[in-house]
């Protein structure tokens, strides 16, 4: 498995992916394998450090020079629980008024530079796309840190970094009623 993962320099990065053909075409479906094994691998320190790369929880396919509407995640919750998803053509049907962002600020395994500052995302959203893990249409409904990391590939999908999010007159800045993860 040789991904090689783009970086924010790239014009490709701000492109706008298209939506994919349902079913899965078998290259789709490996490149999404592919990615999921990417993110495992890349948060084993010992991999991780033996091939130089970054740990990332979410993969959009653009940052593999495909310019298609999906993404992988990949990570464990705070009671350890797997939180895997293979999404394609997602929709964000419905946020949430509130407000969050990561307190330590959010990385992207496609940005080497420091962006400091929040990066405002909704608290809650409702998602709908097919899930070539499960192998059918699902629906999400994800709050905070896995609302955060949906947001984040999602936003890939409209070629948009998470620094973009960031005030740059004021990037600690806080919202009023904003919850800091």
């Amino acid at each position: 498995m040789k991904l090689k993962i783009i970086k924010d320099s790239n014009p490709i990065m701000r492109q706008v992916s298209s939506n994919v053909d349902l079913p899965l075409s078998k290259e789709d479906k490996q490149l999404l394998d592919d990615m999921l094994e990417y993110l495992k691998l890349s948060q084993d320190d010992e991999y991780a450090e033996k091939h130089n790369i970054k740990a990332g929880v979410g993969l959009a396919a653009i940052q593999v020079g495909v310019l298609k509407r999906m993404f992988v995640v990949y990570y464990h919750d705070e009671e350890g629980k797997e939180v895997a998803y293979q999404i394609v053509n997602p929709k964000i049907i419905e946020t949430s008024v509130k407000k969050c962002a990561l307190s330590n600020g959010e990385g992207c395994l496609s940005v080497d530079n420091p962006h400091e500052g929040l990066t405002h995302r909704y608290f809650k959203i409702n998602m709908e796309a097919y899930d070539a893990l499960q192998v059918k249409k699902v629906h999400i409904i994800a709050r905070g840190y896995d609302a955060v990391v949906l947001q984040h590939e999602y936003d890939h999908l409209d070629g948009k970094f998470f620094y973009d999010r960031i005030d740059k007159n004021n990037p600690t800045k806080q919202l009023d009623g904003e919850i800091l993860l």
